[in-house]
């Protein structure tokens, strides 16, 4: 190698970007002087570079690739890790099930348990419902022919719907719990406390008339009350949330904006009559009152 002092390198280093500044002007000017000549000597680099560039591009994409697949071991193995704890956990969730199972029958075998029928279902397909009374309602593609009654629950995947309200020959109006004519008695499953749910056209219905004692628990689960006779206790409908202070609402389950299928109960409620109290005389019908005062009287009494 020869040796080169620190003022020629300099020199040198100065000279080199203009060096390649007229070699590029000068294949310009050669490349516009004698066209077909620079196309192929184009050509030519790019056929004598082609294969190492084609290398370094399967080499990158091999990298990459390799890169990928570790990263995918990595998120495999902690999605593993966590899979087996959920697993145990739920062997050991399934063994309190089993024993709770089995606990339960031989307590009803004990008390002689009279188990409810199963109720009758149809399941029908969601239309959006372009009429009726109701801003919250759905047309479902069942009706009196399947089975479909006024009064039937509608269930959706995840919780309560809504009811039947009006019935035809192929298809039924469902009033949803949503809708502001919605009226349900509910029960507060944490703090054991009836409720009434309120609709208001909004996506989540209001709660109202609980004890002030027990107030609604952010986040405790809402499922139906059977003390007006209506809905069978226990039907899912949602969680409580505060939409403010004071101000509980219900998150419901199921996603009404997005029904599609609907199973309709028949859970007889309207079907269970109390037996006659002893002594009991029915009373006679009621004669049409003679004037408005003796109405109202009446009425008050």
């Amino acid at each position: 190698m020869i040796p080169v002092s620190i003022q020629v390198r300099q020199a040198l280093g100065k000279l080199v970007l203009p060096l390649l500044l007229l070699l590029s002007i000068g294949i310009i000017i050669a490349g516009q002087a004698d066209k077909p000549l620079a196309d192929k000597a184009r050509m030519y680099v790019a056929d004598a570079l082609g294969p190492l560039w084609n290398l370094m591009s399967s080499t990158q994409e091999r990298v990459l690739a390799m890169t990928d697949n570790l990263r995918e071991a990595g998120r495999l193995a902690k999605e593993n890790s966590r899979l087996k704890a959920e697993n145990e956990n739920l062997r050991r969730w399934y063994d309190v099930a089993v024993s709770l199972t089995r606990e339960n029958d031989s307590l009803k075998t004990a008390l002689h348990w009279i188990p409810e029928s199963a109720p009758a279902f149809v399941t029908g397909r969601v239309v959006a419902d372009s009429g009726g009374i109701y801003a919250r309602a759905v047309l479902l593609v069942a009706g009196t022919d399947s089975g479909v009654q006024v009064g039937n629950v509608a269930l959706a995947a995840n919780g309560l719907a809504g009811r039947v309200t009006e019935t035809g020959a192929h298809s039924a109006r469902i009033l949803l719990i949503t809708d502001i004519a919605s009226r349900l008695p509910v029960m507060l499953e944490a703090s054991h406390a009836p409720a009434i749910m309120v609709g208001d056209n909004s996506p989540m219905p209001r709660l109202m008339y609980y004890a002030q004692d027990t107030r609604p628990i952010e986040g405790e689960r809402v499922v139906t009350s059977d003390q007006a006779g209506a809905f069978p206790a226990g039907l899912p409908i949602g969680t409580v949330h505060y939409l403010s202070a004071g101000r509980p609402v219900v998150a419901p389950f199921a996603q009404l904006d997005h029904l599609s299928l609907l199973r309709v109960f028949n859970f007889g409620q309207s079907q269970i009559e109390p037996p006659e109290a002893p002594g009991h005389v029915p009373l006679a019908p009621q004669r049409k009152p003679l004037s408005l005062p003796l109405k109202n009287l009446l009425g008050q009494g």
